[in-house]
């Protein structure tokens, strides 16, 4: 794991709320909401990787689309380099969009079949520079040679790569217009593993060389271990745990990120390895449990947890938690 050099916060949320309106009838009026992600507060610091995990559902990939603008904030506010993006018009936020990329989980379903690579790549240059044909092609050319592809690979089609391949690709999409930030959505979760550490690799050189920060969303949690600085934790929309990697994974706190940890394959030798099993469901978005999120499936559930939801605190050297039962939790270790 990479120690980022924490200088100053380039991306900051607070309070961020996004609800999916749910219409039905005749009329199609809105009958409720899906709660994706629930009060978010975060800061991310220029040059870091911060992962973000938590099982499918949890709001982790509608997080990320909304940083990016691609969902828009139903409440809360986010800040890019201190400007707040909400109050801007679609001219004054195009430098911020420059600033803010996205690698996608699906190399081959962002990319256009029946499009050349070349062309593709090209369209970025087009729309935001205004840099002559032979001009776009070399800048073109260039991108791929840095992902690590060849000048030949210019006239080629989606389907002529290999997964890793593609993932390059969009890997040089999402560097084409030098960004600070770029949000990976399941960035290495469809390749092999022997492609993924390949990929894993020219994320971080083009980390070290660029100064880019990343935000990586991904389910693994090992990968998450190896690559990222800090990890959030994520349950049902709502942040239950926030450390740096190594905190998080030597001493969890929160009991669902116990229960997370506890499913990372790991061969034990001599007997069964301990893994806490979740009892029930994760809870429907549209009608969540009150208080704690948590609740219905946590072993230390109690009254307080059914009726009040939990305070997000600082337990020490920025070990952020949002559980009553922390100490109690502790005191079982």
């Amino acid at each position: 794991m990479q120690t980022a050099v924490h200088q100053s916060s380039i991306l900051k949320l607070e309070g961020v709320k996004k609800y999916f309106p749910i219409k039905g009838g005749i009329l199609k009026r809105v009958q409720g909401h899906v709660k994706a992600v629930e009060n978010v507060t975060l800061e991310v610091y220029e040059g870091e990787s911060l992962g973000i995990v938590g099982e499918s559902g949890c709001g982790k990939s509608t997080l990320g689309r909304t940083v990016l603008g691609l969902e828009e904030v139903t409440n809360g506010k986010i800040f890019f380099q201190n400007q707040e993006l909400q109050n801007l018009s679609n001219r004054e936020r195009l430098p911020f969009k420059k600033q803010m990329q996205m690698i996608f989980q699906d190399p081959y379903a962002s990319l256009n079949p029946r499009q050349r690579i070349g062309d593709a790549l090209e369209e970025v240059f087009v729309m935001h520079t205004k840099l002559s044909g032979k001009e776009r092609k070399a800048k073109v050319i260039e991108l791929l040679q840095e992902v690590g592809l060849k000048e030949e690979h210019y006239d080629r089609y989606p389907h002529e790569f290999s997964g890793g391949q593609r993932q390059r690709i969009g890997i040089a999409r999402a560097i084409a217009l030098n960004p600070s930030v770029i949000i990976c959505d399941e960035a290495v979760s469809a390749l092999d593993v022997s492609v993924q550490a390949q990929v894993l690799k020219l994320l971080k050189n083009l980390q070290s060389k660029y100064g880019l920060t990343y935000l990586f969303i991904s389910h693994d949690l090992g990968v998450v271990r190896y690559f990222c600085d800090r990890v959030m934790v994520m349950y049902l929309g709502n942040t239950a745990e926030l450390a740096s990697a190594k905190q998080l994974y030597e001493n969890p706190l929160h009991p669902y990120t116990k229960a997370l940890l506890s499913s990372i394959p790991r061969p034990k030798v001599g007997g069964n390895r301990d893994r806490i099993r979740l009892q029930g469901e994760i809870p429907n978005p549209a009608n969540p449990p009150s208080g704690c999120a948590f609740h219905t499936r946590c072993p230390l559930a109690s009254d307080v947890c059914k009726q009040v939801k939990p305070e997000w605190r600082d337990m020490g050297e920025n070990h952020f938690v949002a559980c009553h039962h922390v100490e109690k939790e502790n005191e079982h270790q």
